[in-house]
């Protein structure tokens, strides 16, 4: 078993910045990839940026392209998210995910191991 707390969300302005951190306990991070998905109000959880089990693999949806980055830190057992220049269409809470493979599963949610409870980024206008 592995459990995931998310940190770091908050209210932001338009612009703004977030750090986003997923701790990781139970095992080891180094054997799964890692995810950070986000579900806005009425609408379906969706995708927002994967790091592979090595590390050496990075994913963005196109929304985040430029503006997010993800990392991990192994010895920490955990990943982060660096949100930069925040919108208000980045208001959600913010989800993160381990799968046991080598990557993340970006459209088949179901297919991911373990999730966190999330946590809320509410980006103000």
């Amino acid at each position: 078993q592995v459990q995931l707390v998310e940190s770091g969300g908050g209210l932001v302005q338009a612009g703004g910045s977030l750090r986003l951190s997923c701790a990781a306990s139970g095992r080891t991070l180094s054997n799964y990839a890692m995810g950070w998905f986000r579900q806005a109000p009425g609408k379906e959880r969706e995708f927002v940026s994967s790091v592979s089990r090595s590390g050496g693999w990075l994913y963005y949806a196109d929304s985040v392209k430029g503006r997010f980055t993800i990392s991990r830190d192994n010895a920490k057992n955990t990943v982060y998210l660096q949100m930069n220049s925040l919108k208000p269409e980045d208001t959600a809470v913010y989800y993160c995910a381990a799968r046991g493979g080598l990557l993340i599963a970006r459209t088949s949610l179901d297919d991911n191991d373990y999730w966190g409870q999330g946590t809320q980024v509410t980006v103000s206008s």
